[in-house]
């Protein structure tokens, strides 16, 4: 089984390639990520896993597509499932490449992190399996999440401090109440509506 395997950061990618690769699977590296922001971070993220691929000599492909426009947007039209946009075309993207790549699967590495909403990431790629005609490979990662952590420091990889979004750097670095929460959905329904207008 060849796959393909979808990587948000290097950090992520430490434990599940040495599982995979401990598995006897081949695999290549996929990177898509146009939800991470600012673009100094999309840029230090890409090429920390590039620096990553390097040692382990695996087979990195990068598409460094940044239409940050119509990811906010796309996240904006679902404010209550936080998440799912960026989930959602993330593995579409990898899914639609897997198929016509030649590969026999897909995965990505946001099945090894515990911070991640699980079940919501198997939720979307089960979805763009279908939608492409390609397996999606599925393993909890997340029992080696603390190797991964392990692996990332001893050979010195960049860790982000915060998920990627707009909105996780924001959760990251702010320090808001409940009704500064409210103000901001309410900002939030109101730039929806004007986009969409």
């Amino acid at each position: 089984m060849k796959l393909l395997l979808h990587a948000c950061c290097g950090p992520c990618s430490c434990y599940q390639t040495e599982k995979l690769a401990a598995d006897g699977r081949q695999f290549d590296i996929l990177f898509f990520n146009p939800n991470i922001h600012p673009y100094k971070e999309f840029k230090r993220r890409l090429n920390t896993l590039m620096e990553f691929c390097e040692k382990k000599q695996y087979n990195l492909i990068i598409d460094k597509k940044y239409d940050l426009e119509e990811w906010v947007c796309g996240m904006l039209e679902e404010p209550g499932i936080r998440c799912a946009f960026c989930y959602r075309e993330r593995l579409r993207y990898a899914a639609h490449f897997a198929s016509v790549g030649g590969y026999d699967a897909f995965t990505s590495t946001l099945l090894v992190s515990p911070y991640q909403k699980h079940e919501l990431i198997i939720k979307c790629a089960e979805a763009s399996s279908k939608e492409f005609d390609i397996p999606f490979y599925y393993e909890d990662f997340r029992t080696g999440y603390q190797r991964g952590v392990r692996i990332s420091l001893e050979i010195g990889l960049y860790r982000q401090p915060y998920c990627g979004c707009i909105f996780s750097e924001r959760d990251r670095y702010a320090v808001t109440g409940k009704k500064e929460e409210k103000e901001r959905f309410i900002r939030i329904n109101k730039f929806i509506t004007m986009v969409k207008s």
